[in-house]
């Protein structure tokens, strides 16, 4: 069992999590919500993360070893009938499970003091599907590090959540972090900056060919309609276009935040690649 009884829909606890919807909320309490059983058990599984876990009967039952873990975390369990749920809910079919979570951001100063050798930089990022897409991309790739720049979208917005699939949880993110201070700090971290741009004069192909993808890199993506403004191309080290072979007009952020990130990692993990090198 739970609980005792279902959480009333008028309790102070339920009003709070449903307005974690809106951003400025979230700001003011440093809290998010994360969704559906994957996220919820990642989030158990990070340390002094999940607060709270709202959860229906049948998603209790069906879900125990996650309420089970959530409650060894510290998290305070409530059961909640599906009118709750889909009240604090942001999704139209929920899962059962709806947590929230202290904000889990990293400072822009520890990934750099952590040497990272790829980093994911979210450049004036809009669509929070696409930035849950990239984190996610990242983490599978093996990248050190994500940094949304203060133009980009919030990190904790429910869509980008949910579209980082529990890699919120798997790597340090830093958020708000103006580009020029990324790209500057990174370089100054022995970091290679790449921008990725349809455009870019140096094409990935010859890149990998030439063997200078090897290095630690960090990769700078910007907004899915317009790019990156030349102003932030000038702060990069190359600019890097992903080879069109077909007759595609273009690749998505997302998928050429993937192959971007995949062709460093595969750089570093070959014989001589950054990542090879056993440190000092």
């Amino acid at each position: 069992m739970v609980g005792p009884e279902l959480i009333s829909p008028k309790s102070s606890r339920v009003s709070a999590a449903r307005r974690l919807a809106k951003r400025n909320f979230r700001g003011k309490e440093r809290l998010f919500l994360a969704e559906g059983p994957q996220a919820v058990r990642e989030a158990a599984g990070h340390a002094d993360t999940l607060v709270e876990l709202f959860a229906t009967l049948d998603a209790a039952e069906r879900y125990s070893d996650i309420v089970a873990e959530a409650r060894d975390a510290g998290a305070r369990v409530h059961l909640a009938d599906e009118d709750v749920i889909a009240d604090i809910s942001t999704t139209v079919t929920p899962q059962g499970l709806v947590g929230v979570c202290r904000f889990l951001d990293t400072p822009f100063e520890d990934v750099l003091a952590a040497r990272p050798q790829l980093v994911a930089v979210l450049a004036n990022v809009r669509d929070p599907g696409n930035a849950g897409t990239v984190l996610r991309c990242a983490d599978a790739a093996g990248a050190d590090a994500v940094v949304l720049t203060d133009a980009s979208v919030d990190l904790y917005n429910p869509k980008s959540v949910r579209a980082s699939v529990g890699s919120l949880f798997h790597l340090p993110v830093a958020v708000g972090v103006p580009v020029e201070r990324a790209v500057q700090g990174l370089k100054d971290a022995g970091v290679r900056i790449l921008a990725a741009d349809g455009a870019g004069e140096h094409d990935l192909d010859t890149e990998l060919d030439r063997g200078s993808m090897g290095t630690p890199t960090a990769w700078v993506f910007g907004n899915e309609a317009w790019g990156l403004p030349e102003e932030t191309r000038e702060l990069a080290d190359a600019v890097v276009r992903v080879p069109i072979h077909g007759k595609a007009e273009s690749l998505n952020l997302a998928t050429a935040a993937a192959v971007c990130l995949y062709a460093s990692a595969r750089a570093q993990r070959a014989p001589g690649g950054c990542r090879s090198v056993t440190p000092s």
